[in-house]
């Protein structure tokens, strides 16, 4: 099942085809070999086709951040906030050149990610057009001026599909900024269940790195049913 592997504006991408050239997309910031495994989980519990491009070689702390932001673990660097910069190369640049590798353009695309990838997966489907669906799993909703951000961007267009999920330990932590986690995600899928959007909230088992494969492929399987 290894995908194709390839370079494109200095990121690793490994793309996992579908069973037909326009199959929906899905973009997930991760490597090739945890991508691999998430296809396969998620191949083995849906017939629903799709195409996978995991993009490595992202500057995490940078490129998944929606906006600058103080540093949130004791010793750590404060977080940039690329995240802006980073969606116009992902969408003008990386999508594009995707799209002809797979000698088709995807009947839909969707944006999935775990941790700060699961933050910048929302804030890409809510700033962006590009994608109509979005998976934030055990997504670093904590970030500081995340639910200010989102209560002001529901007014915009929104993804028609939305997946959120938490661990359910992941909140019991001695950081009084990462407690925030369950009740930010969960307010997330609320907010945008009650304007429209077909949202969907799971709590897992476990704490934040707990099954992230696993977890991920989950979420995928629902993004691309019908």
């Amino acid at each position: 099942m290894g995908g194709d592997h390839m370079t494109i504006h200095g990121k690793e991408i490994t793309l996992f085809p579908g069973r037909t050239p326009d199959a929906p997309l899905a973009v997930l910031h991760t490597d090739g070999e945890e991508a691999e495994k998430i296809v396969r989980l998620a191949r083995e519990q849906t017939p629903e086709d799709f195409a996978l491009a995991a993009i490595a070689g992202v500057d995490w702390d940078r490129d998944m951040t929606p906006w600058p932001a103080e540093a949130v673990f004791k010793g750590g660097a404060a977080y940039p906030g690329g995240g802006p910069a980073y969606l116009e190369k992902l969408t003008g640049v990386l999508l594009p050149a995707l799209e002809q590798e797979l000698g088709a353009a995807p009947r839909a695309r969707y944006l999935a990610g775990y941790s700060l990838a699961g933050l910048f997966a929302l804030y890409g489907a809510l700033e962006s057009t590009a994608f109509s669906r979005c998976a934030s799993v055990s997504g670093s909703l904590w970030y500081p001026g995340w639910m200010e951000w989102l209560e002001g961007r529901l007014r915009g267009p929104l993804p028609e599909r939305v997946y959120c999920s938490v661990g359910d330990r992941e909140a019991r932590t001695r950081n009084s900024k990462l407690q925030t986690v369950e009740e930010n995600t969960r307010r997330t899928a609320e907010l945008l269940a009650a304007d429209g959007v077909q949202a969907r909230f799971e709590l897992n088992e476990g704490n934040h790195f707990q099954q992230p494969e696993e977890r991920t492929a989950r979420a995928l399987v629902w993004l691309v049913g019908e």
